[in-house]
């Protein structure tokens, strides 16, 4: 076991989640990766390996017990869960998802040519298998009868204020789908402004809850939304609109 992951070792037992020594050796392997390509092009400003372990991996994998909670209560099944990680990035949260639920079926997508081809080496080094890895826009792909109302799940952090978030994200939930989105400080104000858009498409709130990471001395939120109602053919919009006039 790689004993550099020492704080996310400790930090997964916090949060109630066992780590094989397998994982470990995966997450290991995916700093060392991230580490070796920030090099060449910007994938994150944290990459030193407290911070990978605390401000990633375990800000990351602090959503699961929330949204396994609530699974519990649906119909969904666990076993074959399909999940999309929109504007992936560096593969947060999708990938360190994905290695402690390793039966969950992944996308990750990203519009960003150079970090597709990050998230391709990091899933073929990990050999992790049910993900594929997509490049493009949600306005676009939320569009494609490929993507839209394709997922039980739809995750995303870092990518947008909320009022815009919901509307890339909603149109990829199937109906009864989850969307779960992980919010730093400020969160606050920017669910009063989006309430109407998740409204509006489709969405119903079932928890926005403050969250602690071990080890890290910061705010967290999750803001997780059930799907009842099916979004609007017109959503999401494209021509950048979203962030240029946000629903809310």
């Amino acid at each position: 076991m790689d004993l550099r992951m020492d704080l996310l070792v400790s930090g997964c037992e916090e949060l109630g989640i066992p780590l094989s020594e397998r994982q470990v050796e995966q997450f290991a392997t995916y700093f060392d990766l991230l580490a070796e390509w920030n090099q060449k092009i910007n994938l994150t400003a944290i990459d030193d390996l407290m911070g990978v372990q605390t401000k990633h991996f375990l800000d990351s994998l602090v959503g699961l017990s929330l949204i396994r909670e609530e699974l519990k209560n649906s119909a969904l099944p666990l076993a074959r869960l399909r999940a999309i990680d929109v504007g992936s990035g560096a593969g947060f949260p999708g990938l360190p998802l994905k290695i402690v639920w390793p039966e969950l079926r992944l996308v990750l997508l990203d519009g960003t040519g150079k970090k597709v081809r990050f998230l391709e080496e990091v899933v073929s080094a990990l050999k992790l298998t049910g993900v594929d890895v997509v490049q493009g826009r949600a306005e676009e792909l939320g569009q494609s009868e490929l993507y839209r109302d394709q997922f039980d799940l739809v995750v995303a952090r870092a990518v947008a204020r909320l009022d815009t978030l919901v509307e890339y994200l909603l149109p990829f939930a199937r109906q009864r789908g989850y969307v779960m989105a992980y919010k730093g400080p400020g969160a606050g104000e920017e669910f009063m402004e989006a309430r109407k858009a998740i409204d509006l498409l489709g969405g119903e709130v079932v928890r926005f809850a403050p969250v602690t990471v071990p080890h890290l001395d910061e705010e967290r939120r999750i803001l997780l939304i059930k799907k009842p109602r099916r979004t609007p053919p017109q959503y999401p919009r494209g021509q950048g609109l979203p962030r240029k006039s946000p629903l809310g």
